[in-house]
């Protein structure tokens, strides 16, 4: 409050000085008042009725234009006071950056921007009053001391001892007032809360619990409200009940010198007006200690705010960022990343996608990252948000026109210089959109890229979304685009086009903007494990428990990594891995198979099936299985190996000719596209009628990739 009163002291003292002349041409009317009784009726005096009449009417028309210079001059205070707090606490917010949710509660956030700052207001806007009210009621006092002493007596003692009775009232108010204010940023947040996640909550049968927690919540603070409010009708009634007892009091005493002639009747009228007038002052006292006290308070909130400090701190000194086109690199995980390649990365674990791309966009101070072989937490912070940019799923669609929400208020997209016009700046933002498959929102809308957007996306789905904050990524243009799972809201065919899309947009646009070496390489790095981009990457990074284990293009990786091939096929194929282990040995599944009593195991397991691949005559003991009658649906699951199986695998073949019965066979048969002759176990199988129920629906020849490579 210090800081603020420092940064408006001018305003505030012309709001005094405005407050003060105020209250003492109300306060000196009543003495007027007196001599135009006293030297104009009494005396039947025309001339002094009149010179006093023109005083009077002199100090109303004044106090009429120092009212308005006072309200005038206050709601200045006021403005200043609220905007100097948003404006600090919303560039504090901006520096403090991406940890500020996990520092403080948005609930206290939202309160600090609108109960807080009014309540900051209020207390620079009574300091006008209050001055006034403070010097007209030491004036009165004088006045009415060298009129009649007693009563000056009376006003100068009484008003002390009303001020007192409101100071005793402070303690407990501000109490009161603490406890109201922390309850009342909780329950913000969790309003926040309910509000964000009411389509899960009624997803999930929670809508009735956390509704009852509110009304708990809800309850609680209309308890302490009311506990507030007792201590706030108790000042408001001081504020009427001892000023009106002082009145009473000094208009008696006042009567009383007049019947026995100590005083005129013009100045009985003057105290009976000064004891009327100073109700007006002493509520101030009142009204300044009750929004002082929230000041008080609010204040100490903002600065629990302004106390916030980000754990990424700027370096002293920071070093000469390296040029373009710099190679970024982590040695904690052995992830490093080549200037203009379309990267891609997998982690078996989504949390270490998180951690990664956050320690490699500095939004965490982990690790050692570095740009060009400089540590990122040498650079200056701004330097590193504007050449890595890290785009999540969490990002807001800011209000206003979709416009302005892709590419902000003030700034053209970059790319686009000061001489292009707003048409190439449009064009630009189209191709983006075209780049995220996005193109197609803009073209519903009626009013296209004026369309206004409403709070936080919410005329737009969650796919929608997804593609409009990954077009508002590419439109930035960074040096460095990180993106965490930037496809997975959206459709499969969605997900191809931008796969296709996002590599050559990105060397596009950094053809057009290269100016000197390196600057036209655009790096992309999307952390994901849908195989349609995958597929799509220049090279793929493997991650397992935060390390990479393995570069190269997704075919490569899904043939030689099997950690990697289950990852991102969700686990389907990890029995045709493990048998193109055993396709070499040729004699091996003959041998399994042969066994009785292993029949069913086979069948079960499927790795007689992918051992088949290449082994000549190694599949009769398939057959054998599959005669047994047990365990059909394991050894068609498992069939997806039989793809090159030339001796081994008619049967399958077969078996899905049939177009009845065996269970699986439809997924699975997608390995006999070459098969030729053989295993007539299965169409027997098939014949028994034991649950086929998918064998229609197998396509031959789209085995999987991972065992036409086996």
């Amino acid at each position: 409050m210090v800081w603020v009163w420092r940064e408006q002291w001018r305003s505030q003292l012309l709001g005094m000085f405005w407050g003060v002349a105020w209250m003492l041409a109300l306060a000196l009317m009543p003495a007027m008042i007196g001599r135009a009784i006293d030297r104009g009726l009494l005396q039947r005096s025309t001339s002094g009725l009149v010179t006093w009449a023109g005083v009077v009417l002199g100090l109303a028309l004044f106090t009429a234009l120092a009212g308005g210079m006072r309200h005038r001059s206050a709601l200045t205070n006021w403005l200043a006071a609220a905007y100097i707090t948003i404006q600090v606490t919303s560039r504090h917010s901006v520096r403090v950056g991406a940890d500020l949710p996990r520092l403080i509660a948005s609930g206290d956030v939202l309160a600090i921007g609108t109960t807080d700052v009014e309540s900051l207001g209020n207390s620079f806007d009574i300091w006008a009053r209050l001055s006034g009210g403070i010097v007209s009621t030491i004036v009165v006092a004088i006045i009415m001391l060298t009129t009649s002493l007693p009563l000056g007596l009376v006003v100068l003692i009484g008003v002390p001892v009303m001020m007192a009775s409101t100071v005793l009232l402070l303690r407990p108010l501000r109490h009161r007032q603490d406890s109201y204010r922390e309850l009342q940023g909780e329950l913000s947040d969790q309003t926040v809360d309910i509000a964000q996640g009411i389509r899960i909550l009624r997803g999930i049968g929670g809508e009735d619990s956390f509704s009852a927690r509110y009304a708990a919540g809800s309850q609680r603070l209309r308890g302490i409200g009311i506990r507030v409010g007792r201590i706030e009708s108790l000042l408001a009634a001081q504020e009427v009940l001892l000023p009106g007892l002082l009145t009473a009091l000094v208009t008696w005493l006042a009567a009383h010198f007049a019947l026995h002639g100590e005083m005129t009747l013009g100045q009985l009228v003057a105290f009976y007006g000064y004891a009327s007038f100073l109700v007006l002052p002493l509520s101030f006292f009142g009204e300044a200690a009750d929004e002082i006290t929230r000041g008080h308070v609010a204040a100490e909130r903002v600065v629990k705010l302004l106390r916030l400090t980000s754990p990424i701190k700027e370096p002293k000194s920071p070093t000469t960022p390296p040029p373009l086109g710099a190679e970024l690199a982590d040695a904690a995980s052995d992830l490093t990343i080549p200037p203009g390649v379309f990267l891609a990365v997998a982690c078996n674990e989504p949390d270490d996608a998180e951690t990664l791309a956050n320690r490699l966009a500095r939004y965490v101070d982990d690790g050692e990252p570095t740009l060009g072989g400089v540590p990122l937490n040498a650079l200056s912070v701004a330097v590193v948000r504007d050449r890595i940019l890290l785009a999540g799923n969490g990002d807001r669609i800011f209000a206003g026109t979709l416009r302005t929400s892709l590419c902000g208020t003030t700034n053209a997209p970059n790319g686009v210089g000061a001489d292009d016009t707003d048409d190439e700046a449009d064009a630009l933002v189209l191709a983006a959109l075209h780049a995220a498959s996005a193109e197609d929102i803009v073209a519903a809308l009626d009013a296209g890229l004026d369309t206004e957007v409403e709070e936080k996306g919410r005329n737009f789905s969650g796919g929608q979304l997804q593609r409009l904050r990954l077009a508002r990524a590419l439109i930035a243009d960074p040096e460095i685009l990180i993106a965490v799972e930037a496809t997975s809201a959206v459709d499969a065919h969605t997900e191809a086009r931008i796969a296709e899309r996002i590599g050559a947009y990105r060397v596009g646009r950094g053809r057009r903007a290269g100016e000197g070496p390196g600057a036209d390489k655009r790096t992309t790095v999307l952390f994901t494990t849908s195989p349609l981009v995958l597929d799509h990457a220049d090279v793929v990074a493997y991650v397992e428990d935060g390390r990479v284990v393995a570069t190269g293009k997704h075919g490569d990786l899904l043939a030689k990594q099997r950690g990697y091939g289950a990852l991102v096929t969700r686990g389907e194929d990890d029995a045709a891995l493990d048998a193109s282990n055993s396709a070499e040995t040729g004699d091996g599944v003959d041998g399994v198979a042969d066994v009785a009593d292993n029949a069913d195991g086979v069948a079960r397991t499927g790795h007689g099936v992918a051992g088949a691949v290449d082994a000549g005559d190694g599949s009769d003991g398939l057959v054998g299985a599959a005669n047994a009658g047990d365990n059909v649906d394991g050894v068609a699951g498992a069939g997806r190996g039989a793809a090159h199986a030339h001796d081994g695998s008619g049967g399958l073949v077969r078996a899905v000719d049939v177009g009845d019965d065996v269970d699986g066979v439809a997924g699975a048969g997608r390995g006999a596209s070459d098969a030729d002759d053989g295993a007539d176990g299965l169409v027997r199988a098939a014949d028994l009628g034991d649950s086929a129920e998918d064998a229609g629906d197998a396509p031959a020849g789209d085995a999987r990739e991972g065992v036409l490579r086996a």
